[in-house]
C-alpha cells in the first residue's frame, strides 16, 4: 500500500481562511459574532482543528464572499489526502480488496 501515500501536504480551508481574514484585517472575533458561531469555533476552522462543513462554508460565502463550493472542496480533498496517508486504513482497505478479490471474483 505504499502507493497510497503521496508527499504533498493537502490545504486544510482553514489556512485559506485564516490568510484571507488577516489579509483583509478582519478580527476573528468580529467574524465569529457576524457569522453566529463562537470564537471558539471560528478558532478551531482557522487552526485546522475543526472541518469546514457545508454550513460554515455557507456562512463563510455570505461574510467572506468566497465560494461555498470552493471550501468544501477543500475540505473533500484534505479529508482524502489525510485518509489516503493514514497507516491503519491502508491496511484496512488492503485487507477488504483481498478478501473482495477472493469472494467476488
Amino acid at each position: 500500500m505504499a502507493n497510497m501515500i503521496y508527499g504533498f501536504t493537502p490545504t486544510h480551508p482553514g489556512e485559506v481562511l485564516k490568510d484571507e481574514i488577516e489579509e483583509r484585517g478582519i478580527q476573528q472575533k468580529v467574524l465569529a459574532e457576524s457569522m453566529g458561531i463562537s470564537y471558539k469555533v471560528l478558532n478551531d476552522i482557522l487552526n485546522e482543528r475543526r472541518p469546514v462543513t457545508t454550513d460554515t462554508a455557507m456562512m463563510f460565502e455570505a461574510a467572506l464572499d468566497i465560494p461555498a463550493t470552493t471550501l468544501l472542496q477543500l475540505q473533500m480533498k484534505y479529508n482524502y489526502q489525510k485518509a489516503k496517508n493514514n497507516p491503519t486504513l491502508a491496511e484496512r482497505v488492503a485487507s477488504i480488496r483481498k478478501m473482495a478479490a477472493s469472494v467476488l471474483w
